[in-house]
């Protein structure tokens, strides 16, 4: 498979030293409300479940808004915080226009999938958007096969690709619903925007000699900057242009 790669002066510029940046507090502040929401229920002994996505409940379409947000134990939370921030982090940075619309689709159509065909009971938690979100950045850097896409997806592959068991039924107390329904959005979402987001790719000057030579042919010679004009008389002679 034949990488191409991102231009240096592209990838270490301010402008994307910034992008990380901004990245890197997006994240951080979605992280900082879920864990309000967390703890705001650990002080104030009031369970949110109750808000959490039901399936095939006029009233379980709330959870489109609030299930990313509730968790039901310390350990939910932190199991859920670290892969959150490393996807969110990679969407952003690698993607930044088409995670504008990735994101608010993968947020929403995750718990969505879910609410058509999970078990009647009430789910809770960001892991949905966790699938999605680290499907997305895995797919896309696949199809876009530039080092740094792809570089990033074989990162996330070592860290959480044993994750993939969770869109299997298992155990009682995890909504494997919500990681099929936010893997299947990431995928179906990283196709549809895989021609968004491709960084300026690194020319070589043989490459420049492949087009000249593609365009004047392999039997002819290319222009020489100090050969006489049309006009000049005898043009061709050796000693008026070598």
């Amino acid at each position: 498979m034949h990488l191409k790669v991102p231009d240096p002066e592209y990838t270490a510029s301010p402008r994307a030293q910034a992008n990380f940046m901004l990245a890197v507090k997006i994240t951080l502040a979605f992280l900082a409300v879920i864990w309000a929401v967390f703890l705001f229920e650990l002080v104030t002994q009031i369970s949110l479940s109750r808000f959490g996505l039901r399936p095939r409940e006029g009233a379980g379409l709330l959870g489109l808004l609030t299930t990313p947000l509730l968790h039901g134990s310390l350990a939910h939370i932190g199991s859920n915080s670290l892969p959150l921030f490393v996807g969110g982090v990679a969407m952003l940075f690698l993607y930044p226009h088409s995670s504008l619309r990735a994101l608010p689709m993968i947020y929403m159509g995750s718990a969505a999938l879910a609410w058509v065909f999970a078990r009647p009971s009430v789910h809770i938690g960001a892991s949905g958007l966790v699938y999605g979100m680290l499907a997305y950045v895995f797919v896309s850097g696949i199809l876009r096969r530039d080092l740094r896409s792809v570089g990033v997806s074989l990162m996330v592959w070592f860290l959480y690709g044993s994750m993939i068991w969770g869109v299997l039924p298992a155990g009682r107390g995890m909504s494997w619903e919500l990681h099929l329904s936010g893997a299947v959005v990431g995928v179906v979402l990283a196709f549809l925007y895989r021609g968004w987001d491709h960084p300026p790719v690194k020319r070589y000057d043989w490459e420049d000699e492949l087009e000249h030579e593609s365009e004047f042919g392999p039997d002819q010679d290319f222009p020489d900057p100090d050969r006489p004009a049309d006009g000049d008389q005898d043009p061709w002679r050796r000693d008026r242009w070598h």
